[in-house]
């Protein structure tokens, strides 16, 4: 009997490691990425990630940043042949001329579109929560833990739409890499370092506080419409150690006038794009990309109030728009 009862045991101690491994298969495993990353330290329940960040406090501070009432549109024009990252498209048409009327006995007559595109994810283009996961075994995994099996459906994301992220209106950050590094446009594949960013923040007399967005200036923005097939090919941006040292500061977004913040090719050509994987799924950080901030960086306007409010796009994973900056 004593033989049966630890065979038995044995068999039981088996089954319950293995119902444990199936509930939570990475429990102590860590992902391409490093250690799990969930629940966020807002909950584990939490869909806003670092946006949670801008306080009423935070945005107060931004206010007192206006001081003059000076309003810097950074968003691109939304147009045919801009460039876009691999088979994206973009297509807007007036449909018919004019849409409806004669109407009334005023005669009023109007226009209508019809878009067609990846409305989040061209242009100016904000990246939102449920736009870049890790595979982990069999299973995608996105902000919070969240499993792509659990909430993505075709016609909407079920948790992480863009829906939930609100409004920044908060301080903003220009770091002109480009005047730091003393040339116009830093070369395609320039990777930026911590100490770019901190070189550049102590000539510009400025310094990151918790819940900043954060923008680089690195020039490649002249490409933009005039040399599209140079402005895809590659891009200078913040490698790993550059990335990881912003999220250490507690920052709520970052942006560029590139397509992809990051350097590309970056630290690995192996590791693709895993500067967005740090940002977005692993600490709830947003990305802000084909920006123009060329203006800014002629006024050497390094602080001001970012204002930025995406479309609430029911279960979007990003959203198009034109950010401002406010000094």
């Amino acid at each position: 009997m004593k033989g049966l009862a630890a065979i038995f045991g044995v068999r039981l101690g088996l089954i319950l490691l293995m119902v444990l491994a199936i509930a939570e298969p990475i429990t102590a495993q860590d992902t391409p990425i490093g250690p799990r990353w969930w629940p966020s330290q807002w909950g584990p329940d939490d869909q806003r990630g670092a946006i949670n960040r801008i306080t009423p406090e935070k945005v107060m501070e931004a206010v007192k940043l206006i001081k003059e009432g000076k309003i810097y549109e950074l968003g691109r024009t939304y147009e045919p042949g801009m460039p876009l990252f691999g088979s994206r498209h973009y297509s807007l048409t007036i449909v018919s001329s004019p849409s409806g009327g004669p109407l009334g006995e005023n005669q009023l007559v109007w226009h209508d579109e019809m878009f067609s595109g990846e409305i989040g994810q061209i242009g100016t283009q904000f990246d939102g929560l449920g736009h870049i996961g890790v595979r982990v075994g069999g299973e995608d995994y996105f902000y919070n833990g969240f499993k792509r099996s659990d909430f993505s459906k075709a016609y909407g994301l079920e948790k992480l739409g863009v829906e939930n992220v609100g409004v920044f209106f908060t301080r903003g950050i220009l770091i002109d890499v480009a005047a730091y590094k003393g040339v116009e446009r830093l070369e395609i594949g320039y990777i930026i370092a911590p100490e770019d960013l901190q070189g550049a923040l102590k000539k510009q007399g400025v310094s990151i506080r918790g819940g900043d967005a954060i923008f680089f200036h690195t020039g490649h923005g002249a490409f933009w419409m005039k040399d599209n097939a140079k402005y895809n090919e590659g891009e200078p941006g913040i490698g790993l150690a550059a990335a990881r040292w912003l999220i250490e500061q507690k920052i709520v977004l970052t942006g560029g006038d590139t397509w992809s913040v990051e350097a590309v090719p970056g630290d690995n050509p192996n590791r693709p794009f895993e500067v967005h994987q740090w940002l977005i799924p692993k600490n709830g950080i947003y990305n802000l990309e084909n920006l123009n901030l060329d203006e800014l960086a002629k006024d050497k306007v390094y602080e001001f109030a970012f204002i930025f409010a995406p479309l609430k796009l029911k279960g979007a994973t990003g959203s198009p728009g034109n950010p401002i900056a406010v000094r």
